[in-house]
């Protein structure tokens, strides 16, 4: 049973922050279900489809008056531009660690795949850690902390997070964006899994492991397509 949250840093928050978290925080409900993981979901494609309907229906609410960007999101639903640096710098750490020249041009392409369309509502966190899985299926998304309307590709990630081969397949298919979108969405993935290898390739073999994998999930998304 995992309880559906919400961090804020708002100070009348009834529930102050304590001790190994840093946050104001506020429990809602309890939902039955656990982490989405690939051997607690009974079949990958269809919940693949299933994701890409809860994005769907999110990005057809009506956004007017919901919050833009910015710092408080992290971003999320804006411009790659704001992580250019930090993508570059960590490219040239990684050198001789990653296909680089492959990193590059995934990059270059999704900033060049301009987003021009209008705002829709995007949860800004679609991980493995927070969407529930119950007798096998998708149960529930939950922390909608970084939420905010704008460009809905950073809620595409998930798609070299967790999903692979057909399951990737079938979440293209099934949400509703464009071959830009996608490719922003494949430089969303990449950022976040660069700067995590950057930071825990010499600490965590663990989670770098898992940051090379999804880099390598998403330079090999890029050439099988011929998106770059």
């Amino acid at each position: 049973m995992v309880a559906e949250t919400c961090a804020t840093s708002t100070a009348s928050n009834p529930y102050p922050s304590s001790d190994g978290y840093p946050w104001h925080w506020s429990i809602y409900r309890w939902l039955e279900g656990e982490n989405a993981a690939p051997e607690r979901i009974a079949d990958l494609y269809q919940f693949a489809i299933a994701l890409a309907q809860f994005l769907a229906a999110l990005q057809r609410i009506d956004p007017a008056d919901g919050p833009p960007p910015g710092s408080h999101n992290f971003f999320r639903g804006g411009s790659l531009t704001t992580y250019d640096a930090d993508t570059r710098q960590s490219v040239a750490t990684l050198d001789n660690e990653i296909d680089t020249n492959a990193a590059i041009a995934v990059w270059e392409a999704a900033l060049e795949a301009t987003w021009h369309g209008s705002p829709v509502w995007v949860h800004g966190d679609v991980s493995a850690a927070n969407l529930l899985v119950k007798k096998g299926q998708l149960s529930a998304v939950i922390d909608f902390g970084c939420s905010g309307v704008g460009d809905p590709a950073c809620d595409l990630t998930i798609a070299w997070t967790l999903l692979s081969g057909e399951s990737r397949q079938a979440f293209r298919a099934s949400v509703p964006v464009d071959s830009a979108t996608w490719a922003r969405g494949r430089g969303w993935a990449l950022w976040k899994a660069l700067i995590t290898l950057v930071e825990h390739i010499k600490t965590n073999p663990l989670e770098a492991e898992k940051a090379r994998h999804v880099i390598d999930e998403v330079l090999t998304d890029a050439q099988q397509t011929d998106d770059i």
